[in-house]
């Protein structure tokens, strides 16, 4: 099922399901005074970007350590893997949401209620800012407590009024900050207006670091070494570039072009470097003409070449990345690598990656463009905060890494 597609059911389907369910629960209350339970088993919701696994993951990892019970997590069918890379969920405490299609997500997500009730789910985060069908889940989970961001006085998407925990979304700190300020909310003993009162220092959203075997290296560079003949890792090393970005928001893509010039600056600046460019098996097809485009044997279409939860150890015996503002760039913070993340309709100062990274961002003053209270839908068809991003303002940027190598 397609982007658009999916927003339009959201809106209107979610809009008068929210107004109906809002009308059914507060006649519910008014009979019956709800009652809060100190949190237990805990389900945190986020169904469709992949690297929010990542960016809620010192959310979790608190709130793992102030519960008596256990985690769990409802997402995508296609983004569950991205959990699977720092394991704090277990994995039988995950389920997932099938969104191929509308009777698919209908089915799962009647089977997600009766899951609800087996695990005996005392308390439900919601994590998005932009579903209608997340705060339905929420509200027909059976949970006890119920957190998420509410508009208050803001203008914004209309998602009911089913929380017993209304957090304030600032659109002025980093998504990682705002994820701590709603376990805040769940483990407060006092009631707030709204939450979270205090301040979130950046210690608290230090992402954890995977544990990556010598092994697992050595897999990895097993497969380099196949697909460039007389690769050595203490001669050639390895500068990975993701030239992908998902269908959610196309206006984050660098047109391939731009990628292309880069790539050969490298390459002319550092004759032992090789650049893998990587992407899911899917993404071969656009690898390829981008292999194309730069015309040099040391330009590998590396699309497909590991499995996703290799990724890890492919970002340890790398260089460095160059990526669009996309899963990669988180996925690649729970490492040492050093990222390059080419930033358009959205900013560093909300979703930059919590690894070592350097943001490549214009800053202008249409963007960010995407929002809470827009659905993150732009109307925007000239993406200039992307275009006017040149090949030698990126090749400026990450020369400094590229002569760290030859020192």
């Amino acid at each position: 099922m397609n982007v658009d597609t999916m927003r339009n059911i959201d809106h209107y389907a979610g809009v008068p399901l929210a107004f109906t369910g809002t009308l059914l629960q507060k006649g519910y209350e008014f009979f019956v005074e709800p009652k809060q339970k100190k949190p237990k088993n805990v389900l945190l919701i986020e169904l469709s970007e992949m690297g929010s696994a990542i960016l809620v993951d010192p959310a979790m990892r608190k709130l793992k350590a102030n519960i008596e019970g256990e985690l769990f997590f409802v997402i995508f069918s296609k983004n569950k893997v991205s959990l699977q890379l720092l394991e704090t969920v277990p994995e039988k405490n995950i389920f997932t949401i099938d969104e191929s299609g509308i009777v698919e997500i209908a089915q799962t997500s009647l089977e997600f209620l009766k899951w609800c009730r087996e695990k005996e789910i005392d308390s439900v985060i919601d994590l998005e800012l932009f579903s209608r069908f997340t705060a339905l889940l929420t509200a027909a989970s059976g949970a006890s407590n119920r957190v998420g961001f509410h508009a208050f006085h803001n203008e914004g998407l209309y998602r009911g009024d089913f929380l017993t925990h209304k957090v304030a979304y600032n659109p002025h700190q980093h998504i990682a900050k705002n994820f701590i300020a709603l376990v805040d909310a769940l483990l407060s003993e006092k009631q707030e207006l709204p939450f979270t009162k205090r301040i979130i220092p950046d210690e608290e959203i230090q992402i954890a670091k995977a544990v990556i075997s010598d092994e697992e290296k050595e897999s990895v560079i097993a497969i380099i070494t196949d697909m460039y003949e007389g690769f050595d890792r203490e001669k050639n090393p390895v500068i990975l570039v993701n030239s992908n970005a998902s269908d959610l928001l196309p206006q984050r893509r660098w047109d391939r072009e731009n990628y292309g010039e880069v790539i050969k600056k490298i390459l002319a600046y550092n004759k032992n470097a090789i650049v893998l460019l990587t992407g899911a098996p899917a993404e071969k097809e656009g690898a390829q003409l981008l292999a194309d485009y730069v015309g040099d044997e040391r330009c590998i279409n590396f699309a497909g070449g590991v499995k996703f939860l290799q990724l890890p150890a492919l970002y340890s015996v790398s260089a460095f990345m160059l990526t669009n503002d996309s899963g990669p760039a988180h996925f690649a913070s729970i490492t040492d690598m050093h990222t390059f993340v080419i930033f358009g309709p959205e900013t560093p100062a909300l979703y930059g990656s919590l690894g070592p990274s350097t943001p490549i961002f214009a800053s202008m003053a249409c963007s960010p463009c995407v929002s809470a209270s827009n659905h993150r839908k732009t109307p925007c068809s000239d993406n200039q905060c992307i275009k006017v991003i040149t090949p030698d303002w990126v090749f400026n940027t990450l020369k400094f890494k590229l002569d760290e190598l030859s020192r």
